[in-house]
Protein backbone atom coordinates (compact mmCIF):
# COMPACT_ATOMS: atom_id res chain seq x y z
CA UNK A 1 0.00 0.00 0.00
CA UNK A 2 1.41 3.37 -0.98
CA UNK A 3 1.80 6.70 1.63
CA UNK A 4 -0.85 8.17 0.12
CA UNK A 5 -3.73 5.32 -0.10
CA UNK A 6 -2.35 5.15 3.87
CA UNK A 7 -2.76 8.34 4.69
CA UNK A 8 -6.36 8.67 3.07
CA UNK A 9 -7.22 5.35 5.57
CA UNK A 10 -5.94 7.14 8.37
CA UNK A 11 -8.63 9.59 7.53
CA UNK A 12 -11.51 7.34 6.99
CA UNK A 13 -10.51 5.81 10.45
CA UNK A 14 -10.74 9.32 12.25
CA UNK A 15 -13.73 10.32 10.79
CA UNK A 16 -15.38 6.35 11.97
CA UNK A 17 -14.38 7.55 15.78
CA UNK A 18 -16.16 11.41 15.10
CA UNK A 19 -19.58 9.28 14.12
CA UNK A 20 -18.85 6.16 16.48
CA UNK A 21 -18.86 3.88 13.67
CA UNK A 22 -17.06 0.50 13.56
CA UNK A 23 -16.32 0.53 10.28
CA UNK A 24 -17.77 1.75 6.57
CA UNK A 25 -18.73 0.34 3.35
CA UNK A 26 -17.56 2.02 0.57
CA UNK A 27 -18.91 0.99 -2.44
CA UNK A 28 -18.97 4.25 -4.37
CA UNK A 29 -16.61 3.41 -7.28
CA UNK A 30 -14.37 6.32 -7.10
CA UNK A 31 -14.09 6.26 -3.82
CA UNK A 32 -13.61 2.27 -3.85
CA UNK A 33 -10.37 3.04 -5.66
CA UNK A 34 -9.48 6.33 -3.80
CA UNK A 35 -8.95 4.50 -0.64
CA UNK A 36 -7.69 1.23 -2.58
CA UNK A 37 -6.19 1.57 -5.62
CA UNK A 38 -8.74 -1.18 -7.48
CA UNK A 39 -10.15 -0.15 -10.56
CA UNK A 40 -12.87 -2.68 -10.67
CA UNK A 41 -15.80 -0.91 -12.58
CA UNK A 42 -19.48 -1.10 -11.60
CA UNK A 43 -20.97 -2.03 -14.71
CA UNK A 44 -24.61 -0.31 -14.42
CA UNK A 45 -26.59 0.72 -11.21
CA UNK A 46 -27.73 -2.26 -10.15
CA UNK A 47 -24.22 -4.22 -10.49
CA UNK A 48 -21.12 -3.66 -8.18
CA UNK A 49 -17.75 -4.48 -8.63
CA UNK A 50 -17.30 -4.96 -5.09
CA UNK A 51 -17.24 -2.97 -1.77
CA UNK A 52 -14.33 -1.56 0.83
CA UNK A 53 -14.97 -2.77 4.55
CA UNK A 54 -12.55 -0.09 6.25
CA UNK A 55 -12.68 -0.69 10.55
CA UNK A 56 -10.04 0.49 12.83
CA UNK A 57 -7.52 -2.44 12.45
CA UNK A 58 -9.04 -4.34 9.35
CA UNK A 59 -9.10 -3.22 5.58
CA UNK A 60 -11.44 -6.19 3.55
CA UNK A 61 -12.38 -5.73 -0.23
CA UNK A 62 -15.52 -8.14 -0.64
CA UNK A 63 -15.62 -8.76 -4.44
CA UNK A 64 -17.25 -11.93 -6.66
CA UNK A 65 -14.93 -13.88 -9.09
CA UNK A 66 -15.04 -11.48 -12.02
CA UNK A 67 -12.70 -9.46 -10.06
CA UNK A 68 -10.78 -11.54 -7.73
CA UNK A 69 -7.37 -11.60 -9.49
CA UNK A 70 -7.84 -8.00 -10.41
CA UNK A 71 -8.50 -7.07 -6.85
CA UNK A 72 -5.18 -9.18 -5.32
CA UNK A 73 -2.94 -7.36 -7.43
CA UNK A 74 -4.46 -4.02 -7.09
CA UNK A 75 -5.33 -3.04 -3.28
CA UNK A 76 -2.64 -3.65 -1.93
CA UNK A 77 -2.65 -4.12 1.92
CA UNK A 78 -7.01 -5.54 1.68
CA UNK A 79 -8.10 -8.91 2.40
CA UNK A 80 -9.48 -9.83 -0.29
CA UNK A 81 -13.12 -12.16 0.44
CA UNK A 82 -14.59 -13.61 -2.88
CA UNK A 83 -18.24 -13.82 -2.09
CA UNK A 84 -19.53 -17.19 -3.95
CA UNK A 85 -23.52 -16.70 -3.55
CA UNK A 86 -23.64 -12.92 -3.17
CA UNK A 87 -22.32 -9.92 -0.83
CA UNK A 88 -26.10 -10.60 1.18
CA UNK A 89 -24.98 -13.91 2.69
CA UNK A 90 -21.55 -13.04 2.71
CA UNK A 91 -21.60 -9.78 4.72
CA UNK A 92 -22.86 -10.91 8.10
CA UNK A 93 -20.26 -13.17 8.57
CA UNK A 94 -17.29 -10.58 7.58
CA UNK A 95 -19.11 -8.12 10.01
CA UNK A 96 -19.07 -10.68 12.73
CA UNK A 97 -15.22 -12.39 12.08
CA UNK A 98 -14.40 -8.08 12.64
CA UNK A 99 -16.58 -7.57 15.74
CA UNK A 100 -18.28 -5.03 13.73
CA UNK A 101 -21.98 -3.70 15.54
CA UNK A 102 -22.01 -0.27 14.04
CA UNK A 103 -21.65 -0.50 10.11
CA UNK A 104 -21.73 2.77 7.87
CA UNK A 105 -23.17 2.79 4.30
CA UNK A 106 -23.14 5.86 1.72
CA UNK A 107 -26.19 6.44 1.35
CA UNK A 108 -25.82 7.77 -2.39
CA UNK A 109 -24.89 4.05 -3.78
CA UNK A 110 -26.93 1.43 -1.85
CA UNK A 111 -30.09 1.22 -3.24
CA UNK A 112 -33.56 0.46 -1.11
CA UNK A 113 -33.60 -3.22 -2.29
CA UNK A 114 -29.72 -3.99 -1.39
CA UNK A 115 -30.51 -1.61 1.55
CA UNK A 116 -33.44 -3.84 3.06
CA UNK A 117 -31.46 -7.32 1.90
CA UNK A 118 -28.48 -6.47 3.90
CA UNK A 119 -30.16 -4.85 6.87
CA UNK A 120 -32.27 -8.25 7.15
CA UNK A 121 -29.74 -10.22 7.19
CA UNK A 122 -27.23 -8.43 9.75
CA UNK A 123 -30.63 -8.32 11.75
CA UNK A 124 -29.73 -12.45 12.82
CA UNK A 125 -26.14 -11.42 13.68
CA UNK A 126 -25.96 -12.13 17.27
CA UNK A 127 -25.20 -9.49 18.37
CA UNK A 128 -27.01 -7.36 15.55
CA UNK A 129 -25.40 -5.27 13.02
CA UNK A 130 -26.78 -1.34 12.56
CA UNK A 131 -26.63 -0.39 9.07
CA UNK A 132 -25.39 3.59 9.62
CA UNK A 133 -26.07 6.45 6.82
CA UNK A 134 -23.16 8.55 6.11
CA UNK A 135 -22.89 10.83 3.22
CA UNK A 136 -19.91 12.63 1.75
CA UNK A 137 -17.81 10.63 4.30
CA UNK A 138 -14.81 9.93 1.10
CA UNK A 139 -15.75 12.92 -0.99
CA UNK A 140 -14.96 15.15 1.58
CA UNK A 141 -11.33 14.04 0.86
CA UNK A 142 -11.25 13.63 -2.75
CA UNK A 143 -12.31 17.36 -2.82
CA UNK A 144 -8.63 18.71 -2.32
CA UNK A 145 -6.33 17.44 -4.96
CA UNK A 146 -2.71 16.61 -4.05
CA UNK A 147 -0.17 18.05 -6.94
CA UNK A 148 -0.21 13.97 -8.18
CA UNK A 149 -3.98 14.36 -8.80
CA UNK A 150 -3.63 18.06 -10.24
CA UNK A 151 -0.73 17.25 -13.40
CA UNK A 152 -2.96 14.07 -14.09
CA UNK A 153 -5.94 16.26 -14.58
CA UNK A 154 -3.77 18.69 -17.01
CA UNK A 155 -2.39 15.75 -18.76
CA UNK A 156 -6.14 14.42 -19.39
CA UNK A 157 -7.00 18.57 -20.94
CA UNK A 158 -3.76 17.96 -22.99
CA UNK A 159 -4.46 14.91 -24.71
CA UNK A 160 -8.61 16.00 -24.71
CA UNK A 161 -7.42 19.67 -26.67
CA UNK A 162 -5.60 17.81 -28.48
CA UNK A 163 -8.02 16.18 -30.25
CA UNK A 164 -10.32 18.88 -30.50
CA UNK A 165 -7.51 20.77 -32.45
CA UNK A 166 -7.62 17.80 -34.62
CA UNK A 167 -11.06 18.12 -35.48
CA UNK A 168 -11.01 21.68 -36.30
CA UNK A 169 -8.57 20.72 -38.97
CA UNK A 170 -10.80 18.20 -40.71
CA UNK A 171 -14.62 19.43 -40.23
CA UNK A 172 -16.51 20.62 -43.25
CA UNK A 173 -20.67 21.89 -43.53
CA UNK A 174 -22.25 18.64 -44.34
CA UNK A 175 -20.84 16.65 -41.94
CA UNK A 176 -23.40 15.53 -39.28
CA UNK A 177 -22.86 15.90 -35.27
CA UNK A 178 -22.49 12.75 -35.12
CA UNK A 179 -19.61 12.14 -37.36
CA UNK A 180 -17.76 14.91 -35.76
CA UNK A 181 -18.47 13.69 -32.37
CA UNK A 182 -17.12 10.34 -33.36
CA UNK A 183 -13.99 11.73 -34.73
CA UNK A 184 -13.40 13.51 -31.17
CA UNK A 185 -13.96 10.25 -29.43
CA UNK A 186 -11.44 8.02 -31.61
CA UNK A 187 -8.87 10.75 -31.40
CA UNK A 188 -8.47 11.16 -27.88
CA UNK A 189 -8.93 7.52 -26.96
CA UNK A 190 -5.69 6.95 -30.28
CA UNK A 191 -3.92 9.49 -28.40
CA UNK A 192 -4.56 7.06 -25.16
CA UNK A 193 -7.60 7.85 -23.07
CA UNK A 194 -8.73 5.15 -21.06
CA UNK A 195 -11.76 6.76 -21.62
CA UNK A 196 -14.02 9.44 -22.21
CA UNK A 197 -15.37 11.71 -19.12
CA UNK A 198 -18.79 11.43 -20.61
CA UNK A 199 -20.62 11.04 -24.11
CA UNK A 200 -19.32 14.03 -26.30
CA UNK A 201 -21.61 16.55 -26.92
CA UNK A 202 -21.42 18.15 -30.77
CA UNK A 203 -24.71 20.75 -31.02
CA UNK A 204 -25.32 22.88 -34.09
CA UNK A 205 -27.44 25.56 -34.85
CA UNK A 206 -30.65 25.50 -32.52
CA UNK A 207 -29.17 22.31 -31.08
CA UNK A 208 -26.31 24.16 -29.36
CA UNK A 209 -29.64 26.28 -27.34
CA UNK A 210 -29.56 22.19 -25.32
CA UNK A 211 -26.68 22.15 -22.62
CA UNK A 212 -26.52 18.65 -22.68
CA UNK A 213 -27.40 17.94 -26.14
CA UNK A 214 -27.16 14.40 -27.92
CA UNK A 215 -25.30 14.73 -31.23
CA UNK A 216 -27.60 13.90 -34.19
CA UNK A 217 -27.87 13.10 -38.13
CA UNK A 218 -28.05 17.09 -38.30
CA UNK A 219 -25.88 18.79 -40.74
CA UNK A 220 -23.24 21.18 -39.68
CA UNK A 221 -23.94 24.50 -41.91
CA UNK A 222 -21.82 27.94 -41.78
CA UNK A 223 -22.60 30.93 -39.73
CA UNK A 224 -24.09 28.95 -37.00
CA UNK A 225 -23.13 28.18 -33.71
CA UNK A 226 -21.37 24.65 -32.91
CA UNK A 227 -20.86 23.82 -29.65
CA UNK A 228 -18.64 20.92 -28.33
CA UNK A 229 -17.97 19.65 -24.27
CA UNK A 230 -16.26 17.08 -24.57
CA UNK A 231 -13.65 15.05 -22.28
CA UNK A 232 -10.98 12.51 -21.51
CA UNK A 233 -10.13 10.63 -18.86
CA UNK A 234 -6.70 9.50 -17.98
CA UNK A 235 -5.16 7.75 -15.03
CA UNK A 236 -8.53 7.75 -13.58
CA UNK A 237 -8.94 11.64 -13.95
CA UNK A 238 -11.16 13.30 -16.31
CA UNK A 239 -11.13 16.53 -18.27
CA UNK A 240 -14.00 18.65 -19.21
CA UNK A 241 -14.06 21.41 -21.92
CA UNK A 242 -16.31 23.73 -23.85
CA UNK A 243 -15.70 25.84 -26.54
CA UNK A 244 -18.14 26.96 -29.16
CA UNK A 245 -17.11 27.70 -32.96
CA UNK A 246 -18.43 29.19 -36.41
CA UNK A 247 -17.67 27.53 -39.96
CA UNK A 248 -17.26 30.89 -42.02
CA UNK A 249 -18.67 34.21 -40.98
CA UNK A 250 -20.60 34.85 -37.33
CA UNK A 251 -23.07 37.09 -37.13
CA UNK A 252 -22.93 40.14 -34.93
CA UNK A 253 -25.49 38.10 -32.84
CA UNK A 254 -22.98 35.50 -32.32
CA UNK A 255 -20.36 37.89 -31.61
CA UNK A 256 -22.11 39.32 -28.95
CA UNK A 257 -23.12 36.59 -27.33
CA UNK A 258 -19.73 35.03 -27.25
CA UNK A 259 -18.27 38.09 -26.05
CA UNK A 260 -20.41 38.21 -23.48
CA UNK A 261 -19.88 34.71 -22.24
CA UNK A 262 -16.02 34.93 -22.52
CA UNK A 263 -15.90 37.94 -20.20
CA UNK A 264 -17.94 36.24 -17.84
CA UNK A 265 -15.72 33.22 -17.53
CA UNK A 266 -12.81 35.57 -17.24
CA UNK A 267 -14.93 37.74 -14.61
CA UNK A 268 -15.59 34.92 -12.91
CA UNK A 269 -11.87 33.15 -13.25
CA UNK A 270 -10.78 36.56 -11.80
CA UNK A 271 -13.02 36.51 -8.49
CA UNK A 272 -11.87 32.31 -7.54
CA UNK A 273 -9.37 32.22 -4.65
CA UNK A 274 -9.46 30.16 -1.23
CA UNK A 275 -11.94 31.18 1.11
CA UNK A 276 -14.21 32.56 -1.46
CA UNK A 277 -17.78 32.08 -2.15
CA UNK A 278 -18.99 29.54 -4.87
CA UNK A 279 -22.38 31.55 -4.76
CA UNK A 280 -20.66 34.77 -5.64
CA UNK A 281 -18.52 33.31 -7.73
CA UNK A 282 -21.62 32.41 -9.54
CA UNK A 283 -23.25 35.77 -9.48
CA UNK A 284 -20.39 37.40 -10.87
CA UNK A 285 -20.71 35.85 -13.82
CA UNK A 286 -24.32 35.47 -14.28
CA UNK A 287 -24.56 39.17 -13.46
CA UNK A 288 -22.83 40.05 -16.50
CA UNK A 289 -25.10 37.91 -18.63
CA UNK A 290 -27.49 39.14 -17.14
CA UNK A 291 -26.78 43.34 -17.63
CA UNK A 292 -25.92 42.49 -21.10
CA UNK A 293 -29.31 41.66 -22.08
CA UNK A 294 -29.59 38.23 -21.64
CA UNK A 295 -31.27 38.03 -18.59
CA UNK A 296 -32.74 34.41 -18.23
CA UNK A 297 -30.70 32.66 -20.62
CA UNK A 298 -27.84 30.91 -18.33
CA UNK A 299 -29.69 28.37 -16.36
CA UNK A 300 -27.12 26.27 -15.00
CA UNK A 301 -24.91 26.58 -12.75
CA UNK A 302 -21.32 28.44 -13.07
CA UNK A 303 -19.29 25.25 -12.55
CA UNK A 304 -17.77 22.25 -10.03
CA UNK A 305 -15.96 19.85 -9.00
CA UNK A 306 -13.95 17.63 -11.00
CA UNK A 307 -11.46 15.04 -10.17
CA UNK A 308 -12.07 10.63 -10.71
CA UNK A 309 -15.49 11.80 -11.23
CA UNK A 310 -16.25 14.33 -13.89
CA UNK A 311 -19.11 15.96 -11.80
CA UNK A 312 -17.60 16.35 -8.06
CA UNK A 313 -18.12 18.76 -5.19
CA UNK A 314 -17.42 21.92 -4.80
CA UNK A 315 -19.96 23.13 -6.82
CA UNK A 316 -20.28 26.97 -8.13
CA UNK A 317 -23.87 27.60 -7.81
CA UNK A 318 -26.98 30.27 -7.25
CA UNK A 319 -28.41 27.62 -4.80
CA UNK A 320 -25.21 26.18 -3.11
CA UNK A 321 -23.07 28.00 -1.56
CA UNK A 322 -19.65 26.07 -0.88
CA UNK A 323 -16.54 27.53 0.16
CA UNK A 324 -13.52 27.34 -1.85
CA UNK A 325 -10.49 25.73 -0.85
CA UNK A 326 -6.98 25.74 -2.15
CA UNK A 327 -5.95 22.48 -4.16
CA UNK A 328 -9.71 22.16 -5.40
CA UNK A 329 -10.34 21.87 -9.22
CA UNK A 330 -13.47 23.38 -10.91
CA UNK A 331 -15.01 24.25 -13.94
CA UNK A 332 -16.17 27.66 -14.90
CA UNK A 333 -19.05 27.06 -17.39
CA UNK A 334 -20.99 29.98 -18.42
CA UNK A 335 -23.37 29.69 -21.13
CA UNK A 336 -26.03 31.87 -23.13
CA UNK A 337 -28.86 29.99 -24.82
CA UNK A 338 -31.22 31.13 -27.14
CA UNK A 339 -34.36 29.35 -28.63
CA UNK A 340 -34.50 28.21 -32.09
CA UNK A 341 -31.03 30.26 -32.81
CA UNK A 342 -28.25 28.51 -30.91
CA UNK A 343 -26.34 28.60 -27.80
CA UNK A 344 -22.21 29.63 -26.72
CA UNK A 345 -20.55 28.14 -23.92
CA UNK A 346 -17.10 28.71 -22.94
CA UNK A 347 -15.40 26.49 -20.06
CA UNK A 348 -12.12 26.14 -18.46
CA UNK A 349 -11.04 23.61 -15.90
CA UNK A 350 -8.93 25.80 -12.85
CA UNK A 351 -7.47 24.85 -9.33
CA UNK A 352 -8.46 27.31 -6.53
CA UNK A 353 -4.81 28.71 -5.07
CA UNK A 354 -4.42 30.85 -2.03
CA UNK A 355 -4.78 33.82 -3.72
CA UNK A 356 -5.96 32.78 -7.13
CA UNK A 357 -6.82 30.29 -9.61
CA UNK A 358 -4.64 28.53 -11.87
CA UNK A 359 -5.92 28.04 -15.09
CA UNK A 360 -5.46 24.11 -16.48
CA UNK A 361 -6.06 25.50 -19.98
CA UNK A 362 -5.23 28.12 -22.29
CA UNK A 363 -7.44 31.02 -21.00
CA UNK A 364 -6.80 33.04 -23.33
CA UNK A 365 -9.97 34.24 -25.31
CA UNK A 366 -10.91 31.70 -28.05
CA UNK A 367 -11.34 32.78 -31.65
CA UNK A 368 -14.41 30.62 -32.57
CA UNK A 369 -14.14 31.82 -36.84
CA UNK A 370 -12.94 28.49 -38.59
CA UNK A 371 -12.60 30.81 -41.72
CA UNK A 372 -9.77 27.97 -42.84
CA UNK A 373 -13.10 26.80 -44.84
Amino acid sequence: MNSIIRTRIQKIRQALIEMELDAVMVSVQENRFYLSGFTGGDTQFDESAGVLIISDRNLVLATDSRYELQAQAEASGFDIVCHKKGLEKELPEIAGALGIQRLGFESVRLSHKNYTAYAHALEKRDPPVDLVSTENLVEKLRQIKSEEEIQSTIQALQLAEKAFLQVLDAIRPGMTEKQVAWAMEKNMREAGAQGLSFPVIVASGPNSALPHAVPTDRKLATGEPILFDWGARLNEYCSDTTRTVVLGKPDDLFLKVFDTVVKARDMAIAAIRADASGTQVDKIARDHIDQNGFAGKFGHSLGHGTGLAVHENPRLSPIKDDRLEAGMIVTVEPGIYIQDWGGVRMENQVVVRQEKAQVLNDPQPFDPRISHR
